[in-house]
């Protein structure tokens, strides 16, 4: 997948792939969420993907179920010590399914690429603008 990094002003950077815009930005302008931001809100919703994929495959309703993302850094570096995603269910939903919900979290693909990180080959290339 490519994805086109740019840079439309200020301090703000945005991808674009599959149609798709994310924009970002930094403060002091703030217009929309840091670069460090989405990528700790992708954890979270990756792990809701797979947790809204376990209860519609069981027919399970979804109401009142939430994850609360916890973001624990290193007060030294910024880099997280420590991540926590809480799934909050309401107290009809079936105990028996508990367990299976944090199993199905832990198969988010952004969590499984944190723990096999991938190599990065960072280069420039020079080419004509039209």
């Amino acid at each position: 997948m490519e994805m086109i990094i740019d840079f439309p002003g200020g301090l703000k950077v945005d991808a674009h792939f599959r149609g798709h815009t994310f924009k970002t930005d930094q403060p002091p302008a703030d217009t929309a969420p840091m670069p460090f931001e989405l990528f700790l809100a992708s954890i979270g919703t990756c792990a809701g993907i797979y947790v809204l994929g376990f209860c519609r495959q069981r027919s399970l309703p979804t109401e009142g179920i939430r994850i609360v993302q916890r973001n624990h850094p290193n007060p030294a570096t910024g880099l997280m010590d420590l991540i926590e995603l809480e799934i909050q269910v309401p107290p009809t939903f079936p105990e028996q399914y508990h367990a299976a919900l944090v199993r199905s979290a832990e198969l988010c693909k952004v969590k499984k690429t944190l723990e096999n990180p991938p190599a990065f080959d960072v280069k420039t290339k020079v080419v004509e603008t039209a």
